[in-house]
């Protein structure tokens, strides 16, 4: 979390490698495999939603039931076969998320991928990322006060390029309820800062 400006977007992307440290380094104490889903989705225009789903695929080497399913889970099986061009903003970030699921990246660098979804939608997608975490790192950037109390485990408050404050939230029991005390009080203590 943080203003705009902070370093957020620069961060996830100087974890990717699309960007080149200036100072330090970073590193991982095992292999990384990384997938991205950008603030605007990267869709090959001339190719459908199941193709851009395997695009990244080495062979396509995932089954086609997976992506059928991946398909399922994000709410687009009527358009799978449809041009990314001829989906909305929010149906093409979803055709995002199923291609880094379909990548089984155990890290997840997230910029703001639910930001032009309905609230339905997002609450689907919050959902299933929810499941999907399990044995990944997910690094899910977001303006959302709300999201990042529902999703994380941990928030850290970015600003100027650095860690202003972090919230330790992994002992808290899910479903997270956003209008118990326990969030509330941390939900104040984030305003505070910003």
């Amino acid at each position: 979390l943080g203003r705009s400006g902070c370093g957020k977007t620069t961060l996830l992307r100087l974890i990717a490698g699309l960007e080149s440290v200036s100072q330090g380094e970073i590193k991982f104490k095992e292999q990384a495999k990384i997938g991205f889903v950008f603030q605007e989705p990267r869709l090959m225009p001339f190719l459908n939603v199941y193709e851009n789903i395997v695009f990244a695929l080495k062979k396509h080497e995932i089954e086609a039931e997976k992506i059928g399913s991946l398909i399922s889970m994000i709410g687009l099986s009527d358009f799978k076969f449809a041009a990314v061009s001829q989906l909305s903003g929010g149906m093409s970030s979803r055709v995002s998320l199923a291609r880094v699921l379909a990548y089984e990246a155990n890290l997840i660098l997230m910029d703001e991928p639910f930001a032009a979804l309905d609230a339905f939608t997002r609450a689907s997608m919050q959902a299933e990322i929810l499941k999907i975490q399990a044995g990944k790192t997910i690094l899910f950037v977001t303006h959302n006060i709300d999201e990042a109390l529902f999703l994380a485990d941990e928030i850290i408050l970015l600003e100027k390029g650095g860690i202003k404050s972090n919230y330790e939230l992994s002992n808290l029991a899910r479903p997270r309820d956003l209008l118990s005390e326990e969030l509330i009080t941390v939900k104040r203590k984030i305003l505070s800062e910003i």
